[in-house]
């Protein structure tokens, strides 16, 4: 599957942006305040965007809320469900762009567009293009009990299980290793 610059920086904006909701009571909100948010724009170099207010930030959270729904989606129907809920309401305009030395390419939300329609409309199109490549199962939760960040599997075969295999992974790793030593120690 082709992806291109502007799609994966959309999708790893999805992804940071579904990984700021608190997973329990245990973990603080990521976006707790216009500040925040500020800096998860200027973070993720979201182009057009100016002043931000509390309004921008609930508008923010919702639709993060509704990203992390196409995370959990069962099925491609789902997914392309709340995907077009998300795109619908933001008002998608598709128009060809060149800024900040990138080459051409496509922004799909409206010139002047609030943060959270411009990411709406944005990363819904990249998640839009996995469904509709037939690839909606590469958007994963991660399989550590303790964690369920979302990302998006870029393997060759379709193989990630974990957030990141270096802390998630090895963690898991580690345990069954440890535990297959006790068990043969006995």
């Amino acid at each position: 599957m082709l992806i291109t610059h502007d799609t994966r920086c959309a999708l790893d904006t999805v992804v940071d942006l579904v990984n700021t909701a608190p997973e329990d009571d245990a973990v603080p909100e990521a976006l707790p305040d216009v500040a925040a948010l500020a800096d998860f724009v200027r973070n993720h170099e979201i182009s057009d965007v100016t002043v931000l207010s509390e309004f921008d930030l609930s508008a923010v959270r919702k639709i993060r809320g509704r990203f992390a729904g196409v995370f959990a989606a069962p099925d491609a129907r789902a997914a392309a469900v709340l995907i077009n809920e998300l795109v619908a309401a933001a008002g998608t305009t598709p128009r060809l762009t060149n800024h900040d030395g990138y080459d051409w390419h496509v922004h799909y939300f409206a010139p002047g567009a609030s943060v959270a329609d411009h990411l709406a409309a944005d990363c819904g199109m990249a998640l839009a293009f996995f469904v509709v490549a037939g690839e909606q199962e590469r958007l994963r939760r991660c399989e550590a009990p303790d964690c369920r960040r979302a990302f998006v599997d870029l393997s060759r075969n379709r193989s990630r299980r974990y957030c990141d295999s270096r802390t998630c992974g090895n963690r898991l790793h580690v345990a069954a290793y440890r535990a297959r030593r006790k068990e043969a120690a006995g």
